[in-house]
């Protein structure tokens, strides 16, 4: 049953459709609305935007991350003494931060639209795609030539599934299932005042006529095709 909906989301993400991840009841209790990010268009950023809501985020693999020398924003505030004592806090269920850098493409307006957004993903995809490739000193002349930091869209790295469980890696894990590049972009889906409650995402993902995942299933599918 889990693998017909995987094929089902395989094919839609490959349209530039979205997919729902909630991730557990034991950690956020809360449902992102996800796009494969090599088709992420305007279209794709006005709904993250209007009918998900919260922070339009992109995130790549770890591996993408290292050949590309892309930090985690924890690890340099580790070296600043100044602010150290802002990492010994952090959410109730423990895991640290998957934010890298806040970029924009160099070729923007303000950063902020769904146009500019859009194409920031798209070129972020690209590096991404080059360095997957191979190519990495070309990915890394790229990245450092025509993105600038601060931007308006933050890029997450996601560490392995057996580390940490959030949407950040379930995104990530659930792309290199289907065959696709790990390279997404999702926001969290929000209710007034509140996160969107699993049963209106529910009915929200029927609505449309998309799959809804939870955490609980892409990590059983990733743990049959890596090990537990």
């Amino acid at each position: 049953m889990i693998d017909l909906k995987l094929e089902r989301a395989k094919a839609d993400l490959a349209l530039g459709k979205p997919v729902l991840i909630f991730d557990s009841w034991s950690r956020e209790q809360e449902v992102d609305m996800v796009y494969y990010a090599g088709l992420a268009d305007e279209e794709a950023i006005y709904r993250l935007r209007t009918e998900a809501g919260g922070l339009v985020c992109y995130a790549t693999s770890s591996e993408v991350a290292v050949r590309l020398r892309l930090p985690l924003l924890n690890e340099v505030l580790a070296k600043c003494d100044e602010w150290k004592s802002l990492l010994e806090k952090g959410p109730s269920y423990g895991e640290k931060s998957a934010y890298s850098l806040w970029v924009n493409h160099i070729n923007v307006r303000t950063g902020i639209s769904d146009r500019d957004r859009s194409l920031t993903i798209r070129k972020l995809h690209e590096v991404v795609s080059l360095t997957l490739s191979g190519l990495v000193d070309e990915a890394r002349r790229r990245f450092t030539s025509e993105f600038y930091f601060p931007g308006h869209v933050p890029i997450l790295i996601s560490r392995d599934l057996r580390a940490r469980k959030g949407h950040t890696e379930l995104a990530v894990g659930l792309a290199a299932l289907t065959g696709l590049e790990p390279s997404v972009i999702f926001a969290e889906m929000l209710d007034k005042g509140t996160s969107l409650s699993l049963n209106k995402a529910v009915e929200y993902a029927k609505a449309l006529g998309i799959e809804l995942f939870e955490g609980a299933e892409i990590i059983e599918l990733w743990e049959s095709y890596h090990g537990s």
